[in-house]
This record gives C-alpha cells, sequence and structure tokens, in this order.
C-alpha cells in the first residue's frame, strides 16, 4: 500500500516538494513558515482550513518567518498548491 503524503500547506500552499506534513492522515505538527499553522492544530477540516485561510489572506498574508519568504514571492502561484481537497 503506497504512502499518502501531503507536502503542501492545506492553508497557504507553501511547499518545497520534499517536508512531510501529513502522512497516512495523520499531521506530523510541522509549522508553516509562511501562514504560521501548525499541521494538526486547525487545519483537520475543510470549514477550518477556510477560515484560517480567510483571517490569513484578509490580514495581509504576512509571513510567520518573514527573513524566509521570496523576494518574487506570489501569493496567487502559492495558493495554487493548495490540494485540491482543501481548497
Amino acid at each position: 500500500m503506497e504512502a499518502s503524503i501531503e507536502t503542501s500547506c492545506r492553508i497557504c500552499g507553501l511547499t518545497d516538494g520534499k517536508t512531510h506534513i501529513w502522512k497516512d492522515g495523520e499531521p506530523l505538527y510541522i509549522i508553516c513558515e509562511c501562514c504560521g499553522m501548525e499541521s494538526g492544530i486547525g487545519d483537520e477540516t475543510l470549514e477550518r482550513v477556510r477560515e484560517y485561510r480567510g483571517a490569513w489572506v484578509g490580514e495581509g498574508a504576512k509571513w510567520s518567518e518573514p527573513k524566509r519568504k521570496p523576494a518574487a514571492w506570489n501569493i496567487f502561484e502559492q495558493l495554487a498548491n493548495i490540494p485540491l481537497r482543501w481548497r
């Protein structure tokens, strides 16, 4: 059986393509350096994900780790990384 792995933040879509955030339906409690959400803490339901994302975007989509923000960051490109079931 193949493992189910998520590498994109459910809230903001940040991904490096390698870091596992969820594996086999279980959170790995990784804190997103962009939106600040910790996997497994408030991102377990679509309703909560949308609520947190709306608040994050509504407050200006500020990075929780501003020094890690790429110079050419594009919020729309990043949001496109959100897995379909979490949009």
